[in-house]
């Protein structure tokens, strides 16, 4: 598995972009390179969020879907004027939308998706998760709820007056702001979690090698050391016993066969001798 991914990996990064823009927007260009970095993650598609005005035909039930148009897209925040410009364009049912920032990224791991699925969550990416196919790949969706979708036409006729289509219009902007600054969150906190996450792998202890198992030679030398200073003790000891007995030997010998003026200290050391 480790192999597939890598390759996976280098696959999905020499491909070409297949967005309708071509290229990773200029929000989360710094989010999408900091995954690609990592030998865990690669990112396989992404979106820093945008403003989207698109035109549907009157008789399909999902304007997301055939003969639809786009009025309008921005990544950035959009004005009164941008949207009443693709408005006046419309022949269909117009709808305006607001999609929040997008991210999918495959893991090496389920533990790698578990981390990268604790710090959306954490950032306000509420409606993430992960997922784990067939074929083995995990991915993790970094997605949130803050979205926004009104329809503003039918046939091509304006269904509101303008006065709403520009409170819309600072609606979306300012979901705009909060989906940036949750960008920035999931940024700062998945620096955070893959810092704290490498300082814990090289902190774990490598097993000791054979080599240093065995005692170095400083330690082998004072151990010597030691060992003669306990053999010399030890010789003490035996030659005092030695001497001591000998002089125990010379009193019984005297106690015994002496002229009996010994006085009673030298009598009961002579009987303890026998005792």
């Amino acid at each position: 598995m480790e192999k597939k991914f890598s390759q996976w990996k280098k696959q999905s990064l020499n491909k070409l972009d297949q967005s309708k823009k071509g290229s990773v927007d200029r929000d989360i260009e710094h989010v999408v390179s900091l995954l690609n970095s990592c030998e865990e993650y690669f990112t396989t598609s992404s979106c820093s969020g945008r403003t989207i005005l698109i035109d549907g035909a009157s008789q399909s039930s999902d304007v997301q879907k055939q003969n639809c148009v786009w009025l309008f897209v921005s990544h950035q925040k959009c004005t009164f004027d941008d949207l009443m410009s693709g408005l006046a364009r419309s022949s269909g049912d117009a709808v305006l939308k607001f999609e929040p920032f997008v991210l999918h990224v495959q893991c090496r791991r389920l533990e790698d998706a578990q981390l990268m699925h604790s710090v959306a969550i954490n950032s306000g990416f509420r409606n993430s998760g992960l997922t784990v196919g067939k074929t083995g790949k995990i991915i993790t969706a970094v997605r949130s709820t803050h979205g926004l979708e009104v329809p503003l036409s039918h046939e091509g006729k304006l269904l509101v007056e303008h006065e709403y289509v520009r409170f819309l219009t600072q609606i979306a902007n300012q979901k705009m702001e909060e989906n940036l600054r949750r960008i920035d969150r999931f940024y700062e906190n998945l620096q955070s979690a893959l810092l704290t996450e490498k300082l814990q792998k090289l902190q774990i202890p490598e097993p000791p090698s054979s080599h240093e198992l065995q005692d170095p030679p400083h330690i082998l030398e004072g151990e010597k050391v030691l060992e003669e200073e306990e053999e010399g003790k030890e010789e003490r000891k035996k030659s005092n016993v030695y001497k001591r007995r000998r002089k125990r030997e010379q009193h019984q010998t005297d106690c015994c066969h002496g002229d009996g003026d010994n006085s009673m200290t030298e009598l009961d050391d002579c009987l303890s001798l026998f005792t």
